[in-house]
């Protein structure tokens, strides 16, 4: 896979689809690498004739590592927060906001489909919100905005994004059940993954990039974030929301705050779907990504 520079760091990154086709840039979430993204799903897109663009956020994957800002100091960072002051986070959202702009300058993307799940999708909306002329349209799928008044994860849910489970240079075998049983998890009861495919990709992805201080800095710039719906109030790109009905850690309050808040967006709550893309229902989140950028000619 290729790398280039932008906006100071180096990100790791690749396109499908012909080459003439409407741009979809792809943000992934909270330390997952871009090959997290389903390949049916990007194979889905690219044969309805879009250019697919995917990459490593910062600090994931085979993107630049800023090895120098250290283990965030998160109680801190709260209580900045709560003294209305702002945090000292590495990063903010924003920050990674504007890497994705910078990847679209660096590849000469004018204007792209900006299309963002979990974290990815608050990147995806901060893109919209901070560098609208970049934006034809915004797909968000299974995040949220922010606001401190919605109902939190599940604890399961919970407890399986901050355990990061057995160090996997010691036992990677017992490092990849438990990734298998996080899955679970986040897939809720609907979960109808092949657990030796599922296990052969967690492997794929450890052996790829581990980099546990990255998920840690990600998590700051979430947190020192905080409440987004005056940023995503402004937003003026035709807007799609996609959430599922069963997911547990972002519960579907997340998706419907973020329709509410971003101006004549479309919300799509979708059955059996928890925190994931599941492969079953490739082709109707396509559908929607591409409900998306239908709207965006529409509203010209």
């Amino acid at each position: 896979m290729p790398q280039i520079t932008a906006n100071g760091l180096t990100f790791e990154y690749d396109a499908h689809g012909p080459e003439d086709g409407e741009v979809l840039l792809l943000i992934m979430g909270l330390g997952a690498q871009m090959t997290t993204w389903p390949m049916d799903l990007i194979q889905n897109l690219a044969d309805r004739g879009f250019r697919v663009v995917r990459y490593d956020n910062r600090d994931v994957g085979l993107s630049h590592k800023l090895d120098h800002l250290g283990m965030p100091d998160m109680p801190a960072i709260y209580t900045a927060l709560m003294a209305g002051q702002k945090p000292p986070a590495p990063y903010f959202l924003s920050d990674m906001a504007a890497d994705a702009a910078g990847l679209m300058d660096a590849l000469e993307i004018e204007r792209a489909h900006v299309v963002g799940a979990s974290m990815g999708g608050m990147i995806a909306q901060m893109v919209a919100a901070e560098h609208p002329h970049r934006v034809l349209s915004l797909t968000s799928i299974m995040s949220t905005t922010g606001n401190p008044a919605l109902p939190p994860a599940k604890p399961e849910a919970m407890e399986r994004l901050t355990n990061r489970g057995p160090d996997p240079t010691v036992d990677l075998e017992a490092f990849l059940d438990h990734g298998i049983e996080g899955s679970k998890v986040m897939a809720g009861p609907a979960f109808s993954a092949d657990l030796d495919e599922l296990r052969a990709q967690l492997r794929a992805t450890y052996e790829r990039s581990f980099y546990p201080v990255g998920f840690a800095r990600q998590m700051a710039a979430i947190v020192a974030s905080g409440d987004r719906r005056a940023a995503l109030a402004g937003i003026k790109a035709p807007t799609v929301v996609i959430h599922g009905i069963d997911d547990p850690l972002v519960p579907p309050t997340g998706g419907e705050d973020t329709a509410a808040t971003i101006p004549g967006a479309e919300l799509h709550m979708v059955p059996d779907m928890g925190h994931n893309l599941p492969k079953p229902l490739v082709g109707r989140i396509a559908d929607l990504i591409e409900r998306a950028t239908t709207l965006a000619k529409t509203s010209v």
